[in-house]
């Protein structure tokens, strides 16, 4: 325990450190020696502080080059919300449905500013993924799910809003691991899917608020109804 906490406050030391100094991601922290007569620390202490913070992407070890603040993206959060889905897929899948919730949360919350947003060439790039959606060329379906990640990191790219960004991917991978152990779930009607999409896109282009909401709720029916189907123990 008392090494766990001087882990910890070795750890809050580096992030005070960063903070103080007002770095960004990308820039050099000090070296480790540095770090250890800064903050009062042995070399294992700081070793282990950084390998904690490494995990949590608010620093980057680069081997051989030294240690960096980290891109601060959410890869923790989809790991720990991906682990829980996958240990309990079974508890009426309440993880999945959470993360439906959020999806939509913010599509449609956010429904009268990505229309304002959504411009002419904004607008194409959708249609283009729709379209990939349609074609999978890969025959295996990865192209449809990379077209499908791609459509709704568009639709919230225009809000200029970095955190929505990430929060609304990091919901669509954790629910695209999760929802991908569950056979009932993973199987979907990639034309009814597809044609969801482009109705998404169709009412932003005609700058209809309402039907966008509407477009929006009707793409995640689907999903919702097939997660009522799915029972305790029935997949896991």
């Amino acid at each position: 325990m008392v090494r766990q906490l001087l882990r910890q406050e070795v750890a809050d030391g580096i992030k005070r450190y960063i903070l103080d100094n007002r770095l960004r991601p990308g820039d050099p922290l000090p070296t480790e020696t540095e770090l250890c007569a800064a903050l009062g620390a042995s070399r294992s202490s700081v070793r282990e502080a950084v390998k904690v913070l490494d995990a949590l992407d608010i620093v980057e070890v680069r081997h051989g080059h030294g240690t960096y603040v980290g891109r601060l993206s959410l890869s923790a959060l989809v790991e720990s919300l991906t682990f829980r889905g996958l240990l309990s897929p079974g508890d009426d899948v309440r993880v999945l449905a959470d993360l439906v919730d959020v999806r939509e949360l913010f599509e449609r919350g956010m429904a009268e500013r990505i229309v304002a947003a959504l411009d002419a060439p904004r607008l194409a790039a959708l249609d283009e993924t729709v379209r990939r959606m349609r074609e999978r060329p890969d025959g295996e379906g990865r192209g449809f799910v990379e077209a499908d990640r791609a459509f709704h990191a568009l639709l919230v790219a225009p809000l200029g809003n970095e955190l929505i960004g990430q929060l609304s991917l990091a919901f669509w991978d954790v629910y695209a691991v999760v929802s991908g152990e569950l056979r009932s779930l993973a199987r979907i009607d990639e034309r009814a899917t597809a044609d969801a999409h482009q109705g998404i896109v169709d009412a932003a282009r005609a700058g209809d608020v309402d039907g966008f909401t509407r477009a929006v709720a009707d793409h995640y029916a689907p999903v919702r109804r097939r997660m009522a189907r799915v029972r305790p123990g029935a997949d896991a």
